[in-house]
């Protein structure tokens, strides 16, 4: 393991030389601007990004699940692999259930990970426990992986009185205290400002353990993601920024996002230690994860990840997907080059895995996932007075006040609703 953690070598600014930006220095002169670091130069000349090489994509497993360089290989046993790729097709039954369901108006709204799982699953296991984890909204993957349960996660969607958050959040919101993952929020970033900050008190108490902050490669085009990065830098907080750069931003490609290199560049504009790797890879992606991890928590400083994925869903239920890019585009990566293929072909050449225990093991997990959505599906809702509790310690008087018009609205015309469905209002 540790020749695989010299060979995933993350870019560093130091390291970041191109002959691109050698030049006639200027060396007898000092050069005293606090911000900067460089040598004079008597070269009037602008640097072109087209001409400063892109950073490369790190992978073990080809398209067809071989293995490039077998010093790559991080030789999982049998067992371990396996459960790797089961959790990886749970979690794509689980959404295929979910999304189904919404469609037939059985829950609200959802979000699949489908072709993503890698990211998910290859991280996860890569992670410590105590590690603490800020989602965005597509890993449930990485719930699942902690412990969160098929059953917790659609008492959840349902918003039933069993759900963590008392249905207080729209579906694949999340909380994983028991986990050790912090509530999925919708707004768009802010939890990577807030990973920066949580890493930085993490370090005064733990420093064997870091954050990892998931987002998405929209969510890095959003100013809370640059003043993270820059607060992580300069603060050395041991944070893996993990961006899942999976082509589209909803509607928004990234070629209509940015015009620079990806994600993991900024990194390094930003002094922090940067890696690019095919996040549609397992065997990439944990690698990738835990050399990452390694050199945040040694060395108590930040690192950017950039796994390149497709997102082969539509962003969620409320989105078209093919208003805006190919049927031809989105089959290619749903069955030629996905995560789960490559994993299960890799497998099958092991002699680990076979067409039988394949469709055994799904027929096993829908069966199981049914059984739980269903549980969820007839369980009551919360009593609704909820609503006005376990946000506050005291309720505020403008809450109270609203506390108070909302049950005499119900005195007077609770029979109109549906309270049946709900736990006994107390």
């Amino acid at each position: 393991m540790l020749t695989l953690l010299r060979r995933v070598r993350c870019l560093t600014p130091a390291t970041f030389g191109f002959s691109y930006f050698h030049h006639d220095s200027v060396r007898d002169e000092p050069t005293p601007f606090p911000g900067v670091t460089s040598e004079f130069t008597k070269d009037l000349r602008f640097i072109l990004p087209e001409e400063v090489p892109t950073i490369p994509v790190y992978r073990v497993l080809n398209s067809q699940g071989k293995v490039i360089n077998p010093d790559d290989d991080p030789n999982f046993d049998e067992d371990d692999i396996v459960t790797m790729y089961k959790f990886m097709i749970r979690t794509s039954i689980m959404d295929r259930i979910l999304y189904q369901s919404q469609r037939q108006g059985r829950i609200s709204f959802y979000m699949t990970n489908f072709g993503e799982e890698a990211t998910q699953i290859g991280s996860a296991r890569a992670l410590k426990f105590k590690d603490v984890v800020f989602p965005q909204y597509r890993e449930a993957g990485v719930f699942l992986w902690r412990g969160y349960s098929p059953l917790e996660c659609m008492h959840q969607c349902f918003g039933t009185a069993e759900d963590f958050g008392k249905g207080k959040q729209m579906p694949v919101h999340y909380t994983g205290a028991k986990v050790n993952i912090q509530t999925v929020s919708s707004p768009l970033g802010t939890q990577i400002p807030q990973a920066s900050g949580y890493a930085y008190a993490l370090k005064q108490r733990d420093s064997s353990a870091c954050v990892v902050c998931y987002f998405g490669d929209g969510a890095a085009s959003e100013g809370d993601c640059h003043s993270a990065m820059n607060m992580a830098a300069t603060l050395d907080c041991p944070v893996l920024f993990f961006c899942r750069n999976n082509g589209y931003a909803i509607s928004t490609s990234t070629k209509e996002q940015y015009r620079g290199d990806g994600i993991a560049s900024r990194g390094i504009g930003y002094g922090i230690p940067a890696i690019r790797f095919d996040g549609n890879d397992l065997f990439a992606v944990y690698n990738a994860t835990k050399a990452a991890r390694k050199l945040a928590v040694e060395q108590q400083r930040p690192v950017v990840m950039e796994a390149m994925t497709y997102r082969v869903g539509h962003h969620s239920t409320s989105d078209d997907s093919t208003a805006y890019r190919s049927v031809d585009e989105v089959n290619y990566w749903d069955s030629v080059d996905t995560p789960i293929n490559r994993i299960r072909s890799y497998l099958t050449d092991k002699g680990w895995w076979d067409e039988a225990r394949e469709k055994e093991f799904r027929a096993a997990v829908r069966g199981e996932i049914l059984r739980a959505f269903s549980t969820a599906e007839n369980t009551k809702l919360p009593n609704p007075l909820q609503i006005f509790e376990e946000v506050w310690h005291d309720i505020p008087e403008h809450l109270q006040r609203q506390k108070d018009e909302f049950l005499q609205h119900m005195k007077e015309y609770g029979g109109n609703y549906p309270l049946d469905a709900c736990e006994d209002m107390k």
